[in-house]
């Protein structure tokens, strides 16, 4: 996310109280907060090597090229 100027919103006595987004780097925040929530979800499932991963894509990918 771009960091740009921050407006926050104060009190009389200075106090910050909330902080004005874009609807842009709103967006971005609601995406982050989702790819966040899916991570905790999926955090005891197990994992494979990327390595692995990709030798078995390629297997498929090779077996779909060829009909």
């Amino acid at each position: 996310m771009e960091q740009g100027k921050k407006r926050f919103i104060v009190t009389e006595r200075g106090h910050k109280t909330g902080v004005l987004l874009s609807l842009r780097e709103y967006g971005e925040l609601l995406e982050d907060l989702q790819d966040l929530a899916i991570i905790a979800e999926r955090k005891g499932e197990p994992s494979q090597p990327f390595e692995m991963v990709k030798e078995k894509l390629q297997r498929k990918w090779r077996r779909t090229d060829s009909k």
